[in-house]
């Protein structure tokens, strides 16, 4: 070991390995099958990018300067429009622009100045980023689907949920809102799913049903990577707290955390537009009604995944032995062990793939 070395502390050892890397044997299995691979593993999207998007990312593609941290005044003024309306938020906002949401939720607890002694809450099952943002932090990670006992300095909240996409009432996440407002904690809301409605509507934690028209200690963090295709361009937002938002903001600038200025553009032409991301809903809802009646078919049981971008199924076995039956169809998927102990015996399937690979894996489940 280097001298340079020897008193630098690995801040990667302690975190835990990338779950989707233990998927490539049976990746390679699933890509043997003589009609190709469907991957259901990812949530990531196929579709095209809407051409007015790409021609409002085009259009701004002579920038030279250096774009704002806080967002263009165009954006700021899309972004809160948009949560105005999809949350129904009301009052002070603070609102700001993102590289995507990952980052916000790998970083926020540090962002907070969270640390050793502090505990940060997550869903029993849950997006792995969460705890992963808590240990870069050194805080204490405690998996809860009702307000714990203890106090915390931070909740995380996911509905529609992934993997499960499982919708929390507006009275459950009025329960978190007055236990962190009791404890001090914040509250950051994962609502990258809000509009995907199927069964159920989601509620954001910015509604005025769930916290009483007052944003103080709530995030809602949002994501045009499913709603307009545009996971690609990493662009998200969050919004809530004007004094946190404020905070996030002076961190980002003094860290060059900011969203290129077409990607801004691009951003303020997907907030403002609806046409596309209702066709784009319409597309998502008729994958998972043929996949859907094509694993109740085959004798899986589908729970929660209301809404969403998921189906959370199960054959009541272990969730790895029901991704293997599935790669030796061609067809993979997740394990739900990989968001948490509590996902055995499901899998997650996401509704992202093409309609011929949707059609196809429904072909193979059925025959």
């Amino acid at each position: 070991m280097s001298r340079a070395s020897a008193g630098r502390r690995r801040v990667a050892a302690g975190l835990p390995d990338v779950p989707w890397d233990r998927l490539e044997p049976l990746k390679a299995v699933a890509a043997a099958h003589p009609g190709g691979l469907v991957d259901l593993s990812m949530g990531t999207p196929v579709d095209s990018v809407d051409p007015l998007l790409q021609a409002a990312l085009g259009n701004a593609a002579d920038s030279p300067g250096y774009p704002l941290t806080a967002g263009s005044p165009a954006l700021r003024d899309a972004m809160l429009a948009y949560v105005r309306r999809y949350c129904r938020a009301e009052g002070e906002l603070g609102v700001l622009p993102t590289i995507g949401s990952k980052e916000l939720v790998a970083w926020l607890p540090r962002f907070l100045g969270l640390g050793p002694g502090d505990t940060v809450v997550i869903p029993e099952v849950c997006y792995p980023t969460y705890e992963v943002g808590a240990l870069l932090a050194g805080a204490t990670v405690v998996r809860a689907d009702t307000p714990p006992v203890e106090p915390a300095a931070l909740v995380w909240l996911n509905s529609p949920g992934n993997p499960h996409g499982r919708v929390a009432t507006a009275a459950e996440m009025r329960a978190w809102v007055a236990w962190a407002r009791d404890c001090g904690a914040v509250i950051a809301s994962d609502e990258c799913y809000l509009s995907l409605p199927w069964e159920e509507t989601p509620v954001s934690v910015l509604d005025p049903a769930v916290c009483n028209g007052s944003s103080t200690g709530l995030l809602a963090i949002h994501s045009l990577s499913k709603r307009s295709n545009l996971a690609g361009y990493r662009a998200g937002l969050v919004a809530g707290d004007p004094d946190l938002v404020a905070d996030l903001l002076l961190l980002r600038k003094h860290a060059g955390m900011i969203v290129p200025a077409p990607v801004q553009a691009a951003m303020v032409a997907a907030l403002g537009d609806e046409v596309h991301a209702d066709r784009q809903r319409e597309v998502y809802r008729g994958r998972r009604v043929a996949l859907r009646q094509a694993l109740e078919k085959t004798g899986f049981r589908i729970e929660h995944s209301t809404a969403g971008l998921y189906l959370w199924a199960t054959r009541d076995e272990p969730g790895l032995r029901t991704v293997e039956w599935l790669a030796n169809r061609g067809i993979l998927a997740v394990p739900g062990e990989f968001y948490g102990p509590a996902g055995e015996p499901f899998v997650r399937l996401a509704l992202t793939a093409s309609d011929e690979r949707i059609a196809s894996a429904a072909e193979r489940l059925l025959s």
